[in-house]
């Protein structure tokens, strides 16, 4: 059980964790999701930046292979990338850029959430332009991204280091196309966005002048972050909301399994959980509970606060029921009224891709072995997500190799030796912030972090109601990238 438990923490399947749950035990890896936004939480009411007609989408004639001289590397495919110009301050003033770095997923879902865009290019009189990740969208070699990863002549090309020579290649077209040379660019991503991000702005300091990189936990490589990271602040987070939802939700894991083992015992779990269809076991449940609070605490976003829905359903059920599964299920209604709650897993172009990318070269060992967690004990597995993914792709996970191409072990003494202008924000309430980084390494290279946002809330949409540390976060990001910029007219226009 607590081996198919496992496969859960590593399908950092981010860009659907839990739109999808690609992030299912199920899986081969333990990853939770890492796209900018939980899907299940967005209010439909919500007006955000929208793809409207200041939007102009164009395809890039891009290179299938940039490191190799093999007649396949020459193949070219079609790249979408989407320029928005309406605050473009224009070439003669030498007006920035700012370049949005597609991750897991479609590009037009990004653009609709990312407020830190619009809200901040009239300001700074830029050029928005977004770049949608090789292989996701409408960027994808054949068309299909299920028939791309069952290629194994082809899939080998879907990775981060191509995707990363992709951005390059199209912001150098994209500043030739509007003579714009001596424009500085900013490149901005969140999640594994953000990782690219802060690995371009290391790569291709001759590109991007500077880089805001939030969310990005770049240190759950090789285990330079406690597997135990990513949960522990999970259970930190409910623990903080509430010391009787913890113990509940605790208790409950050995409680489904007691049910479960009885006569009818899945029946009866598929009444109490109001489950779509009958559950056939008991993994689809604890995964679907699993993947929720994850969820619920890695986008801890107000006004809602996931964390606190989920708790105060779970301490009202309490005053009136002690069976520790129904106070469990008004935790999860509380969260997501449904008619029913579907615990199978949704396949998607992102579960597809991602996890493709997670046993190649994006391996986060993320596990379970703390003694007051509310997760029931599922060390990292080395050897089975090995065997997982050579089973399913025929591949051994290059487990050393994120921290071998774009480092990692002691990152303050190498990144402040070399490397300038990144921010890299977080919230720590977002159990991914167990991996970011947290301090300052330079003058240069700054830690903004918040002690209760949340994953990639900085480069959302504001709104009104914002806490006065978000506002205060953002506009900190801000004068930190017009200190770089104000530096760079001064040192390559006017020097």
């Amino acid at each position: 059980m607590q081996t198919m438990r496992r496969s859960l923490v590593q399908w950092l399947l981010i860009a659907t964790f839990f739109t999808s749950r690609t992030m299912s035990m199920g899986s081969p890896n333990r990853t939770p999701r890492l796209s900018p936004i939980d899907q299940r939480l967005r209010d439909p009411n919500t007006v955000l930046a929208s793809v409207s007609s200041d939007h102009e989408t164009f395809f890039y004639n891009q290179t299938l292979d940039h490191f190799n001289y093999q007649p396949k590397s020459y193949t070219t495919f079609p790249q979408r990338y989407v320029i928005n110009s309406k605050w473009w301050g224009g070439a003669h003033t030498n007006a920035p850029i700012f370049a949005y770095f597609g991750a897991e997923g479609p590009i037009d879902q990004d653009i609709n959430i990312l407020g830190f865009f619009p809200e901040n290019a009239p300001r700074f009189n830029a050029l928005l332009v977004y770049i949608e990740h090789r292989f996701y969208g409408q960027s994808n070699p054949v068309g299909s991204m299920a028939d791309s990863v069952k290629n194994k002549n082809l899939r080998g090309y879907f990775n981060s280091a191509q995707a990363l020579a992709d951005y390059a290649e199209v912001l150098q077209h994209i500043k030739k196309k509007l003579h714009a040379h001596n424009s500085p660019i900013i490149v901005i991503g969140g999640s594994y966005g953000g990782m690219l991000a802060s690995w371009f702005r290391l790569k291709y300091p001759h590109i991007a002048f500077g880089a805001l990189a939030s969310s990005a936990p770049i240190l759950y490589f090789d285990h330079l972050t406690p597997e135990d990271g990513y949960y522990s602040v999970v259970t930190n987070d409910f623990k903080e909301a509430s010391e009787n939802c913890y113990t509940t939700i605790r208790k409950s894991w050995d409680e489904i399994q007691k049910v479960a083992s009885m006569p009818h015992g899945l029946a009866i779990l598929s009444q109490k959980f109001k489950t779509c269809a009958p559950l056939k076991n008991s993994i689809d449940l604890t995964n679907y509970l699993d993947s929720t609070y994850a969820s619920a605490a890695q986008y801890n976003a107000p006004p809602k606060y996931p964390t606190s829905q989920i708790c105060q359903g779970i301490d009202a059920a309490s005053k009136s029921t002690t069976d520790i599964l129904d106070r469990v299920f008004a935790g999860v209604s509380a969260y997501q009224q449904k008619s029913c709650y579907n615990m199978t897993e949704q396949v998607s172009q992102t579960s597809i891709g991602w996890r493709w990318q997670s046993c190649s070269e994006i391996v986060m060992p993320i596990g379970i072995t703390s003694k007051v967690s509310m997760f029931p004990s599922s060390p990292y597995n080395p050897q089975e997500f090995i065997d997982n993914c050579k089973k399913i792709y025929g591949v051994t996970p290059r487990a050393h190799w994120a921290t071998t191409y774009y480092g990692g072990y002691d990152i303050r003494m190498v990144l402040s030796k070399f490397a300038s202008n990144i921010i890299f924000s977080n919230g720590l309430k977002d159990p991914y912030s167990s991996a970011g980084v947290l301090e300052d390494i330079s003058d240069t290279i700054l830690a903004v972090k918040t002690t209760n946002g949340s994953h990639c809330l900085d480069i959302l949409s504001s709104r009104l109601g914002d806490p006065d540390w978000l506002i205060k976060q953002r506009q900190l990001e801000v004068q930190i990238i017009k200190n770089w910029l104000k530096k760079y007219y001064l040192n390559h226009i006017f020097g």
